[in-house]
């Protein structure tokens, strides 16, 4: 059974949630079906005179179940689940006897919201323990009366927030907020607390079925809360660019119901939930950042049937900005570090990185002096390779240069151990030819860490010829140990990641060479969902790397006997970076002028690039930057360079930013249907060059009616 139910010499009801066979509670009918049938007795039993509801496991119930969402079709079949649901909290809350949530783990939104349901909540006070209304984030809206029981608990504005933001609170901000009553340090005590709340308030019931209740702070025809709301819709609109329907959903959802009784409210809520889970956006987040994302992290890239490994300690060669970061993420989790680097000066300077962070957390309360000391305790600082012994892991973080990694590489393995593993943290050189510098091959692999370290949640794991399993099992486990997220790709020049973050950043680049105002490709980049526009993404990464990795890549094909097809954005990449010297933001100058925190486009843009009497739609160039990415996803797919169609959409995500509300590169192509996208390609492969022809791949699909998926 999902649920034990006890009742104890008072009278009071102890309704335990255990699903068997999952780490987590959820919400789904193995755990409504039960909790109904207790709901039935409390109301028809005199003899039981209150409920307290808790669980079995560390959490409480962490949400609705995912898969039962995912297969709803209708807007009419998600209507009704949503009322039957709400219904069975409406006989909780009008019971006439009290029911408490004693919430002894984390509580988020389905979970959160049948204890909004209950007369009172009681939390233990856990620094785990988190409490939320976190569904924004998977395009839905609280659908089981959170818009509307949490504005009339702690006011329109302060819900608002929290729900358009999907906000987890710990216990002390939540009891601090008024979401929950009390905190209890032992599970002991957080029963003892919810005993005697029901005890002390045997006839309890909702302050919004009480005669004259008042919303605090008024309700939405109330002066302070329709001065929000009038601004709110364009506050939320500055970031989401009308991207993400569920946030005017939900704000639609909290306003309507704020003029209406609350079953009235609910029932308002309920369409527009249902508005939320048929939308496409809604099923291409669920897809990617649930199903797919939870697949790689549960190992789907990983070798099979290898021991799992864990490191104790890592040598990071160069302490610029990307070995500091690898050093703070790698010493956060406990993991011991030598930070090397050519004078002793420049390793103290990576290592003081790591002190930055932490004197920030100390000050904001989020750590301890203790804590920070211990860390920084972790990092060893040194010039000197002998202290690299021992080490079962070293990642190499020096300048991209051939001679200089080939150098480190055979200084690091005259020390370290047979068994241990090199990687390389380079973002475009391949591994393969990293690797010929190194005596043990099957132990050498890269690992693409993304700037800075500490935020940016992905790790490229890059696979060489000779890699062996082994070793990229290691290299896996290391990335989940550190809290990232991995993905695998097989060698290639500029990998995955950085061969299609290229294409974006080089569309907007070659816009500003055809005469298209430099301040329409920026907001084209801002509406298509990207986080950053592309000339100011292209100053961020600056300009010198990028001509020094093109006359890199340029050297490296002539070798071959190849030559490095031109692109027009190279032109334009020149003309700013190198013959006007402004290598981006690093110097202050370049698309962009940099005065501070604050920045504006470079005025002479116009000068330099004649603006075009006539400009394209706005569509026109959002369709350019995005069907050049997912055009170029699609070729790194077929190519066998990305090994899953997971990998390919949380790389295109959590790498470089593509647009979260398509669900990746791959499920953009997916949601327009390869026959769209075939014709829609062509058309602006005639208009702008071959660079946009649709890959084979694609038109393969269009032709059979496939699409891209795991098997």
């Amino acid at each position: 059974m999902s649920i034990t139910f006890d009742i104890d010499p008072n009278g009071l009801g102890l309704a335990t949630i255990d699903m068997p066979g999952r780490a987590m509670n959820v919400l789904n009918p193995d755990l409504t079906g039960p909790f109904e049938a207790i709901v039935s007795r409390l109301e028809k039993e005199p003899e039981i005179k209150g409920l307290i509801i808790t669980s079995a496991k560390p959490t409480f119930i962490v949400g609705a179940d995912i898969d039962q969402l995912a297969k709803l079709t209708t807007a009419e079949e998600t209507f009704r689940l949503c009322e039957d649901l709400k219904a069975m909290m409406r006989r909780v809350e009008k019971c006439g006897k009290p029911v408490v949530a004693a919430l002894n783990g984390t509580a988020l939104g389905g979970g959160l919201e049948l204890a909004l349901a209950c007369h009172a909540r009681i939390a233990l006070n856990d620094p785990k323990l988190k409490i939320g209304l976190p569904e924004v984030k998977l395009g839905l809206l609280p659908g089981g009366g959170g818009t509307q029981r949490l504005p009339r608990m702690i006011g329109i504005q302060k819900a608002f927030e929290l729900i358009t933001q999907g906000t987890e609170l710990s216990a002390a901000k939540a009891k601090d907020l008024g979401i929950v009553n009390d905190l209890a340090e032992t599970r002991d005590e957080l029963l003892a607390k919810a005993r005697a709340w029901c005890l002390a308030n045997p006839k309890a019931e909702q302050p919004w079925d009480k005669k004259g209740f008042r919303f605090p702070g008024g309700d939405s025809k109330s002066p302070g809360v329709v001065q929000m709301l009038a601004i709110a819709p364009s506050m939320a609109n500055a970031k989401a660019h009308g991207n993400y329907p569920a946030l005017t959903h939900i704000m639609s959802s909290i306003f309507e119901g704020g003029l209406l009784d609350f079953d009235a409210a609910c029932q308002v809520e309920s369409r527009f939930f249902a508005a939320c889970v048929t939308s496409q956006v809604s099923k291409n987040i669920i897809n990617t950042l649930w199903y797919q994302l939870n697949a790689i992290k549960k190992g789907q890239s990983r070798p099979k049937d290898l021991a799992q490994s864990k490191v104790k300690k890592v040598g990071i060669l160069g302490a610029g900005m990307m070995g500091a970061g690898i050093a703070y993420v790698s010493a956060k989790v406990g993991i011991d570090v030598v930070l090397l680097d050519t004078s002793q000066e420049n390793a103290d300077k990576g290592k003081a990185y790591s002190q930055g962070l932490l004197d920030k957390a100390v000050a904001r309360g989020k750590s301890t002096v203790e804590k920070r000391d211990q860390l920084l305790a972790r990092i060893q600082t040194t010039t000197s390779y002998d202290d690299l012994k021992g080490c079962d892991l070293v990642i190499e973080a020096v300048f991209e240069d051939r001679g200089i990694k080939a150098k480190c590489t055979q200084s690091t393995e005259a020390v370290i151990a047979k068994d241990a593993v090199f990687a390389s943290n380079t973002s475009t050189l391949p591994i393969t030819g990293l690797a010929t510098a190194s005596e043990r091959p099957a132990n050498f692999i890269g690992l693409h860490f993304f700037s800075p370290v500490d935020k940016m949640p992905l790790v490229e794991i890059i696979v060489g010829d000779k890699t062996s399993d082994e070793t990229l099992a290691r290299g896996f486990d290391y990335v989940l140990q550190i809290g990232k997220t991995p993905i695998v790709v097989n060698d290639s020049r500029g990998f995955y990641t950085s061969r299609v973050f290229a294409t974006y950043v080089m569309e907007g680049l070659a816009m500003l060479g055809e005469g298209v105002h430099p301040r329409s490709i920026e907001v084209a980049g801002l509406k298509a969902g990207m986080p950053m526009p592309p000339l100011a993404l292209q100053d961020e990464v600056s300009l010198s790397l990028s001509l020094h990795i093109g006359a890199q890549t340029k050297r490296d094909l002539e070798a071959e006997g190849k030559t490095l097809p031109e692109h027009p954005g190279n032109a334009v990449l020149t003309v700013v970076g190198e013959q006007q010297g402004r290598i981006g933001k690093k110097a202050g100058k370049g698309f962009y002028d940099y005065n501070g925190k604050e920045k504006s486009l470079w005025p002479e843009l116009t000068n330099l690039f004649p603006t075009k009497a006539e400009q394209p739609t706005q569509q026109e160039l959002v369709d350019r930057l995005m069907f050049i990415q997912a055009n170029e996803a699609a070729r790194c797919y077929e190519e066998n360079v990305v090994r899953s169609v997971a990998d390919t959409n949380i790389g295109s995500i959590f790498g470089w930013g593509f647009a979260p509300h398509q669900g990746g590169a791959l499920q953009f192509i997916n949601a327009m249907g390869a026959q769209r996208f075939v014709e829609r390609s062509r058309e602006l492969a005639q208009r702008y060059g071959d660079r946009f022809a649709p890959a084979a791949i694609v038109v393969k699909q269009a032709q059979e009616g496939g699409s891209f998926k795991d098997e």
